[in-house]
């Protein structure tokens, strides 16, 4: 009986009609006529509503749910979740599918509502958008069923509480690991970019055939073989990739529910991907006070693997980035020219000054690329009008600042080292578009 009764609630059309026959019996006081009007009405709803919790409770199957997951939560993507309702009952019914989302997301009015005829199954699809990685709990699956009467409701719990975790945009990984390899690079904002230049390796020597270039001659070879001998040489690969992500407090500064951290990590996944398909080695590390999270640039089968894993576990620490060790730390443990991948954030002029001294070390042994973020919020209250003088202050204020960016990127550019001033939004775009031009030009 105690679980009947949980599983019961009266709907808003039964206290309706409660209230309208109560409302009736009052009047009867002064129309004596209605009184017997209103007990036969009275009578008929608790008629209707028996038979109503007859025809919910006599099938003791009713409405089976199931929700499908995923195995993990792709973060800052739209993930889609299932829900499979098939209808027991021989009659149609209403449902009102109340799924226990993780709290991380704050649905509080999460409800679906929807018509099974019978022995119909359905399938109920939402997204879910995380912008944090972690683990997520989803809770039980409740499920409201109402016969075409439409007095009461009956509540059916499925326990499907499961825990998801949410890793690094993988989602994204699929895409542009599909897009980088095809000819219309152009649709999704990738540069198809010239290849101007070679960066060789030798392969081997081989006899002299007609077309062969003729610079490429070995005359060593040639006179102890007693004729033509040239050197092959093949497009250099297995290149070292490192992404360098700062996690210092500069990091932490969200942009559409995802912080600078994430959208960097997304990114970090995408090229490491990338680089591994086009033959080089992809590594990454994390930097604040010390270099952590090290993964050595290698080309195996489970690179990919061992450098999501590591990402999903990396947070900032809201301390003030060591530059200083970062350059020591790269010294020594990354003894081969590399690409270098950095991902920051300066706000100020000053603030880049402080570091460019390490940034020129790094960049003499390495091909250094400083990633950084425009501040979407200051472009967007730049293409409001001003119309009091506080708003022309505030709009004064936010050109100083979006200038004061163009003037890092000047900086770097005098000093010879590349750099990338994106939106948070555009960053693997822009981050993939670097690395095809810098393999294209062969400048590593």
């Amino acid at each position: 009986m105690k679980t009947f009764l949980k599983s019961l609630y009266l709907k808003k059309l039964f206290f309706t009609a409660f209230f309208s026959i109560a409302v009736l019996f009052v009047v009867s006081y002064f129309f004596e006529n209605l009184l017997s009007v209103s007990k036969l009405l009275l009578t008929i709803l608790l008629v209707a509503l028996i038979f109503d919790i007859l025809l919910l409770y006599r099938n003791k199957l009713g409405i089976q749910g199931y929700r499908s997951l995923p195995e993990k939560l792709s973060n800052g993507d739209e993930n889609v979740i299932e829900i499979l309702v098939t209808n027991r009952y021989r009659f149609t019914n209403t449902i009102r599918i109340i799924d226990e989302i993780p709290i991380q997301f704050q649905h509080r009015n999460f409800a679906i509502n929807s018509k099974l005829k019978p022995s119909e199954q359905k399938t109920f699809t939402y997204n879910l958008r995380p912008t944090l990685r972690g683990e997520y709990h989803f809770g039980n699956l409740n499920i409201f069923t109402s016969s075409p009467i439409g007095l009461i409701e009956r509540k059916q719990q499925f326990s499907t509480a499961a825990m998801v975790p949410s890793y690094p945009s993988f989602l994204q990984l699929k895409k542009y690991d599909f897009i980088a390899f095809t000819n219309r690079l152009k649709l999704y904002g990738l540069k198809k970019i010239r290849r101007i230049g070679n960066t060789l390796e030798f392969e081997q020597i081989k006899d002299y055939v007609s077309g062969d270039d003729i610079r490429n001659i070995n005359w060593k070879a040639t006179a102890k073989r007693n004729h033509l001998m040239v050197n092959q040489y093949q497009d250099e690969k297995s290149q070292p990739i490192y992404s360098v992500v700062d996690t210092g407090r500069v990091m932490k500064m969200p942009f559409n529910e995802l912080s600078l951290l994430d959208y960097a990590i997304n990114a970090t996944l995408v090229i490491s991907n990338i680089a591994i398909k086009k033959q080089d080695k992809a590594g990454m590390f994390t930097f604040s006070r010390k270099v952590e999270n090290m993964v050595a640039a290698q080309r195996r089968k489970s690179q990919m693997n061992l450098i999501l894993e590591t990402l999903y576990n990396v947070d900032t620490d809201f301390s003030e980035s060591d530059f200083a060790r970062l350059y020591v730390d790269i010294k020594r443990n990354i003894t081969h020219r590399s690409l270098l991948l950095l991902y920051t954030n300066f706000e100020t002029l000053d603030g880049l000054h402080r570091q460019l001294p390490y940034l020129q070390a790094i960049a003499k042994t390495h091909l250094l690329v400083v990633i950084f973020f425009e501040n979407t919020e200051l472009e967007s209250l730049l293409d409001k009008p001003a119309v009091s003088t506080k708003q022309i202050f505030e709009k004064t204020i936010a050109e100083k600042f979006v200038y004061e960016k163009k003037m890092i990127v000047n900086e770097l550019n005098k000093h010879g080292i590349h750099c990338i001033l994106t939106a948070p939004e555009d960053l693997t775009i822009n981050t993939i578009n670097k690395y095809l031009e810098i393999k294209a030009r062969g400048l590593l």
